[in-house]
């Protein structure tokens, strides 16, 4: 029998589940004993900093590759499971920066006889900003955890209803995700040899997998309201930031601010 310890908990972090990020939460890490305020104000100053550069400015965006890895390192977070949440935002940054390939032909630099135009210049923009940022949001979640994450929000005057639309979709992309698996699992039994679902059954499977996920998350939204769930967060009070948490705070936006200010 597996005894509970990092070693544990390292191995569950890097299953391919949803969830697998929260999971991380239970590292005991010098990140993951920062308070939860902090850490969501440094993810807030770092992503207002990568947002604010320019759509073709790709040479000031290199300095802030720090802040993924570094955090990465210090929370034991698998680089992997990065990987899984960062690969499949790309495609949506490739379809909506490809326009600028055609409507920006303007030729901006040449390297080695190549002419560089700023087209090119924002679609690589547009997807180093979107693997910093998906990156710093899995952090966020990884090293903190969406309980902890969640009533934070609630304390720093977020809406409740944001909250609870943040939460609940959280939860129930994990559903939707559970009964996709169940059902391909089902599928390649009944049909021996499919690599995948056949493109004549891709309606049918995506309809069940629609009113399967409806029925699943109305039993879990049962079971919330059986708990006691009334849509409201009891907010206990946290204890205060102490010298440790402000010194990362003043660390991360100072690393965020300066090549931002600085060239």
């Amino acid at each position: 029998m597996d005894k509970p310890g990092f070693g544990f908990i390292g191995s569950r972090c890097a299953a391919p589940g949803l969830d697998s990020l929260e999971e991380c939460a239970g590292r005991g890490t010098v990140i993951h004993r920062l308070h939860p305020s902090v850490k969501v104000a440094a993810a807030i100053v770092y992503a207002a900093a990568v947002i604010s550069f320019g759509r073709r400015d790709v040479r000031g965006l290199m300095p802030y590759f720090f802040y993924p890895a570094l955090l990465a390192s210090l929370s034991e977070t698998p680089l992997r499971l990065l990987l899984r949440r960062i690969i499949p935002a790309l495609p949506f940054a490739l379809f909506g920066g490809m326009a600028n390939l055609f409507f920006d032909s303007e030729p901006v630099i040449r390297v080695w006889g190549i002419v560089i135009t700023g087209g090119v210049l924002s679609f690589v923009s547009i997807m180093i900003k979107t693997a910093l940022l998906v990156s710093a949001v899995s952090l966020l979640v990884s090293t903190t955890g969406m309980a902890d994450l969640s009533r934070q929000l609630v304390s720093m005057r977020v809406p409740e209803m944001f909250v609870l639309q943040l939460v609940l979709t959280y939860r129930y992309l994990a559903v939707l995700a559970e009964e996709s698996r169940s059902m391909c699992a089902a599928y390649v039994l009944r049909r021996p040899g499919a690599r995948g679902t056949h493109i004549k059954d891709m309606g049918t499977f995506v309809g069940v997998l629609l009113l399967r996920s409806i029925a699943r998350a109305e039993r879990v939204y049962d079971a919330m309201k059986c708990r006691g769930f009334s849509g409201t967060w009891p907010v206990s009070p946290h204890k205060r930031p102490g010298a440790r948490d402000i010194f990362f705070l003043t660390a991360v936006c100072a690393a965020a601010i300066l090549p931002r200010c600085l060239n």
